[in-house]
């Protein structure tokens, strides 16, 4: 369990500081491009990262799996034979990628706007940034293929510093671009955005290095076991590939959730905002729940990202050597580090939401921003619950089961989302996709209780206690909200103390009460030792 929770630690610590900076740059990005800026980098952005999950085929993922699989048993060839092999795959596949979303872009923002009208976004605009981002998929298949294959070798330091590193360099140019062609060049947003979007190549070229580096240094290591293998499987290239591509379809479908639930979005939000008399508003709107908020309740959710990248070797591993009570134990713990995390995380988010958006974006119809991210944070628990119940179900074999999870949520989504949002305005979008994500997740846990004869009801004890603690956090996040409304002043400043201060409040009452009955101790193990020094 030791290295399960260590490579959790250091993969879900850069994913976490990726996603960090991916929130504090939209700060600075928003007061230089504005809501219409954001919604622009939304739109582009959606459809690029469900090319990114189609040119990648889950093959990175899946490697890790094929990798972690055959090295348990002594079988380091076979693997380094399907890094090759799906190497040039992912080359292959990258560049048809982009050929294809690059001249496609027209059509999808011909789907996306159908009224020149309704708001300052124009079909052109979108067309033009969609292509800018496209010139990243050159890249990104191959650079993920590698990230899989030292997963496989339970090394997620390539995959923790290359993500980084990639994060930083495209954050730069993000905003170094769009200030020198806002205020220095007197340029436009579009024009802004469309660099900001190119961006992502830059980032890209970046990262490749890193990788480089990192398998400079490995290939002696690898080479070593290479040479002290016994005995190799005897599989042909297709029989490999069939391997692969059968635990690989369902890591398509599971890396493509969020961005299909966008992607429906893109195609019904605008039309519905302006069917109910709300197209004034759709590109704000837009951008507070898919780009501006989704940057805030998407934080907490990198735990689980992290967690579910982490805990896919370690539970095949159990899974191949049939080791039922560790591959129970390491459910259980996936599980448990979710919803002690994630839970109060989007809690304290959802009570606080007025505060934490005015406070990082401003207070411009902070009464609209405010109210659709308290709607929109506590759909992050399903997005966790999601990727790391889709994970497991990888660990144990029913990876397929994934595709139908997800075909379900996706379906319902496509169903309701124009009448809710016609409904509802822009909540309407939320509670599609809350419905969406709640449904697949609770699918999945379904099924691995009938995979696994996993027992729920520990989970729901903790969960249940969990539940009691944020409770009496919320109580004191929502005196501390009274109090310090007495004092502060109603403008940007007081927010972000009203924030820093609720946030302190409900985050040590929530840790003390954790420790305090040992439910820390319990889920994170003896690390969190530490904290004695605190609280004794």
């Amino acid at each position: 369990m030791s290295n399960i929770v260590r490579g959790t630690m250091l993969l879900t610590g850069a994913t976490f500081l990726s996603k960090l900076l991916g929130m504090i740059y939209v700060i600075p990005f928003n007061a230089l491009v504005g809501a219409t800026g954001g919604t622009l980098f939304s739109l582009a952005y959606t459809p690029y990262n469900i090319f990114i999950s189609l040119s990648t085929v889950g093959v990175p993922l899946a490697v890790s799996k094929f990798v972690s699989k055959y090295n348990a048993v002594g079988d380091y060839e076979t693997g380094m034979r399907m890094f090759r092999t799906g190497m040039t795959l992912m080359v292959t596949t990258g560049i048809i990628a982009f050929l294809v979303l690059f001249f496609s872009a027209d059509l999808l923002a011909t789907g996306m706007i159908t009224s020149e009208n309704a708001d300052e976004l124009s079909r052109s605009d979108v067309a033009f940034v969609i292509k800018m981002v496209s010139f990243a998929l050159i890249l990104i298949p191959a650079m993920s293929i590698v990230r899989g294959f030292f997963q496989g070798y339970n090394s997620m330091g390539p995959t923790a510093i290359s993500q980084v590193i990639e994060q930083i360099v495209r954050i730069f140019f993000i905003l170094a671009g769009s200030f020198v062609i806002v205020n220095i060049l007197n340029g436009s947003v579009i024009a802004a955005v469309g660099f900001s979007t190119f961006a992502a190549f830059l980032g890209a070229v970046a990262s490749c290095l890193v990788l480089y580096i990192y398998w400079q240094k490995r290939k002696p290591y690898i080479d070593k076991q290479r040479k002290q293998q016994i005995y190799m499987y005897d599989i042909s290239t297709s029989d490999m590939f069939k391997e692969l591509f059968r635990y690989a379809g369902p890591f398509v479908l599971v890396g493509l959730a969020t961005p299909l639930y966008q992607l429906i979005d893109q195609f019904t939000f605008e039309r519905a905002m302006v069917a109910n008399g709300e197209g004034d508003i759709w590109s704000f709107s837009y951008s507070v729940v898919n780009f501006y908020g989704h940057k805030l309740v998407i934080i907490p959710v990198t735990i689980a990202i992290g967690l579910s990248l982490a805990i896919l070797p370690a539970m095949t591993k159990a899974y191949t050597q049939n080791n039922k009570q560790l591959l129970k134990n390491q459910i259980s713990q996936a599980l448990q580090i979710v919803m002690f995390l994630i839970l109060p995380a989007v809690s304290g988010l959802s009570l606080l939401s007025t505060e934490a958006y005015g406070a990082l974006f401003g207070l411009e119809k902070i009464a609209i921003s405010g109210e659709l991210l308290a709607w929109y944070a506590p759909v992050g628990l399903f997005f966790g619950l999601f990727t790391v119940t889709s994970s497991i179900l990888q660990g144990v074999n029913q990876q397929r089961f994934a595709v139908v999870s997800l075909s379900a949520g996706v379906l319902v989504k496509v169903l309701l989302n124009i009448q809710l949002i016609y409904m509802f305005g822009a909540k309407g979008a939320i509670f599609g996709t809350a419905l969406a994500a709640g449904i697949a997740t609770i699918l999945n846990l379904w099924r691995i209780r009938l995979a696994a004869q996993f027992s729920y009801k520990p989970l729901v004890k903790q969960t249940t206690l969990i539940i009691i603690f944020i409770a009496i956090m919320s109580v004191a996040i929502s005196l501390g909200k009274y109090l310090l409304g007495m004092v502060v002043p109603n403008n940007r400043v007081g927010m972000i103390i009203t924030l820093i201060g609720c946030v302190s409040v409900g985050g040590l009452v929530y840790l003390w009460l954790a420790y305090a009955s040992t439910l820390l101790e319990r889920v994170l193990g003896n690390r969190v030792r530490f904290l004695d020094k605190i609280f004794k």
